[in-house]
């Protein structure tokens, strides 16, 4: 094995900790978030040699996560159906009723919206961080952001939907 796919080994190792929670809050399923993030990784392989001299891989990986997360929303644009419906959501694990409601409030966003809280919010980027992540203004990013943070709020806010979830 070489240095530079070392190198990778060891990089992919820290980044599947550190960006699958990412993936998992930009598509709302842990089996398609590890798919987005498989692919995301392997498109850092491709450039891992001009990667690896950066500061900041991670940035790059981050940055191919939102971007294969969106072009994948938009090539599939249409429902997912399944022969049963469960009885009940799944748990997603450790993860408590709270965290499922704001999931769940979460994924009605549209992609963009929630792109943009992800980054923002969980990921702890500033406003223009997300804007270079997603490629768009600053003033998009603003505004895409709030209208996000009022659907939340008012989606959180109303008590029929915390039942429902």
């Amino acid at each position: 094995m070489s240095t530079a796919d070392r190198s990778y080994v060891a990089f992919v190792e820290v980044a599947w900790r550190r960006h699958i929670r990412l993936a998992m809050l930009l598509t709302g399923d842990r089996w398609r978030a590890e798919e987005l993030l498989q692919e995301s990784l392997v498109k850092v392989y491709e450039r891992w040699r001009r990667l690896s001299r950066l500061d900041d891989p991670h940035a790059y990986l981050r940055r191919a996560l939102v971007n294969n997360h969106t072009s994948s929303w938009r090539r599939r644009r249409r429902e997912n159906l399944v022969a049963d419906v469960p009885d009940r959501p799944a748990t997603g694990g450790d993860i408590g009723p709270d965290a499922l409601v704001l999931r769940g409030a979460l994924m009605s966003l549209p992609a963009k919206q929630r792109a943009v809280v992800v980054l923002r919010h969980y990921e702890d980027l500033t406003e223009r961080e997300v804007a270079r992540v997603l490629g768009c203004s600053l003033g998009t990013v603003k505004s895409q952001n709030a209208k996000a943070l009022e659907k939340l709020r008012h989606l959180l806010d109303e008590p029929s939907y915390a039942v429902s979830r």
